[in-house]
């Protein structure tokens, strides 16, 4: 990505050039570069293993790429025909060994020269598959199948974006199944610790990377970070355990260390570990932030209900004060909860499910009371939805304005009613 100028290649003559390489090494070469975006490195260091032809998709260390359906057929015919002779993808066909870097250019340049292509590079047809990403879709996938980091692309593909404002980010949704499978393929290494400590236990990355086992405490069964003290269940005390009595011999105190040279781990070397571990685990789109900020929101969801099981209800001006928020994000987080039905709204308060008679089954309560009682003051049906009395000022006359009910003094009755006194 080094150079910014862009020589973008003639879509008949690379379709030419396809062509007439289906699966030899040229063909190949130029599909995984053109079709696929990866760097020479990357296809000079792509393994059998890193294709899956069964789901269509290249799982590399940093991101997953759907094939091409037509670069899948012809890495499925160059696989039948030379699979067995290497695990890399792009060999020399005279010693079946991986291609040198400067091999791997000189066949790409041959090729693209056959058809005129003189100006035109493997990383031109890398920049040119972002571009079709970015034409095709929106700039968070062109990032996430190219590995190309968001500032980057606005930086040097700002011309081939969309003009209109990116929609807001949806946060990922954890496959909770599918990280449990990963957790149990990973056990007590540093990729399952790491889960473990980032998605239960909300632990940063950078304070799991510091950790030391001075910091972990056995017998009170906590983690003792700089701010707080965190508990740890019997999953993650056995891990810890394991690791221990495996490195209790090893001078370096930090919890997690590199598994050849026992030197502490490092948080580059370790988001890259996790995230091949997630997106082989099928989690292409989870990173371990995403785990930090699910379990970082689901105690302060937690908070949200006790709060509002102990006090009643709760307010969007109670939720921005207790955790921060503005009122956009107090609300957004309110709705979840109420999506999710753990909590309903009547009005501007907010209770716990089953506490309250939902809106929409309101009236009908009312409706039932009201056929079998002459008329009813505002309290006695306050107390029948379990809501407070000003409240309910504001759905009895909702309900009279739509013609619900029928207010004669200060008791509600159906319409069909016809009350005795109004007085009585």
């Amino acid at each position: 990505m080094g150079k910014n100028t862009l020589n973008r290649p003639d879509k008949a003559a690379m379709a030419r050039i396809l062509e007439n390489n289906q699966s030899n090494m040229e063909g190949i070469i130029l599909r995984l570069a053109w079709k696929q975006g990866l760097t020479r490195e990357e296809i000079r260091q792509l393994t059998w293993n890193d294709i899956s032809f069964s789901s269509g998709q290249i799982i590399l260390e940093d991101r997953l790429i759907p094939l091409d359906e037509e670069t899948q057929a012809c890495l499925q015919a160059r696989y039948d025909f030379r699979g067995s002779v290497s695990p890399f993808v792009v060999i020399s066909e005279r010693c079946r060994r991986q291609l040198l870097p400067e091999s791997i250019s000189r066949i790409a340049r041959t090729a693209l020269d056959q058809e005129g292509l003189t100006g035109v590079s493997l990383a031109d047809l890398r920049r040119d598959f972002i571009i079709c990403q970015l034409e095709e879709h929106d700039w968070p996938y062109a990032a996430r199948v190219s590995g190309v980091s968001a500032p980057t692309l606005y930086a040097k593909f700002s011309a081939y974006m969309s003009p209109k404002k990116p929609e807001k980010a949806v946060l990922p949704q954890v496959d909770e199944f599918r990280l449990w499978k990963v957790l149990q393929s990973e056990g007590n290494s540093p990729v399952g610790l790491t889960l473990w400590l980032a998605w239960k236990m909300g632990i940063p990355v950078r304070d799991i990377v510091s950790l030391t086992w001075d910091q972990v405490d056995f017998d009170k069964g906590i983690i003792r970070l700089e701010d707080r003290a965190v508990p740890f269940g019997s999953t993650v005390r056995r891990l810890l355990r394991e690791t221990w009595e495996s490195s209790r011999d090893i001078p370096d105190s930090h919890v997690l260390l590199t598994p050849n040279s026992k030197k502490p781990m490092d948080q580059p070397r370790l988001s890259k570990l996790v995230r091949t571990a997630l997106i082989r685990g099928g989690l292409e789109d989870v990173t371990l932030r995403d785990l930090n900020r699910e379990e970082k929101h689901e105690r302060e969801d937690g908070l949200l209900l006790r709060y509002a099981a102990e006090k009643g209800a709760i307010t969007r001006r109670e939720v921005m004060d207790m955790l921060g928020l503005q009122k956009v994000s107090a609300y957004e987080r309110l709705r979840r909860l109420t999506e999710q039905r753990k909590l309903v709204r009547v009005g501007s308060k907010y209770y716990l499910t089953g506490t309250v008679v939902p809106p929409e089954e309101q009236y009908e309560v009312v409706r039932r009371h009201l056929e079998q009682v002459d008329g009813a003051y505002r309290q006695e049906l306050a107390e029948l939805l379990h809501v407070e009395a000003r409240q309910c000022t504001l759905i009895l006359k909702h309900m009279v304005e739509e013609g619900k009910l029928i207010q004669l003094g200060q008791r509600y009755f159906l319409p069909s009613e016809e009350p005795v006194s109004h007085l009585s």
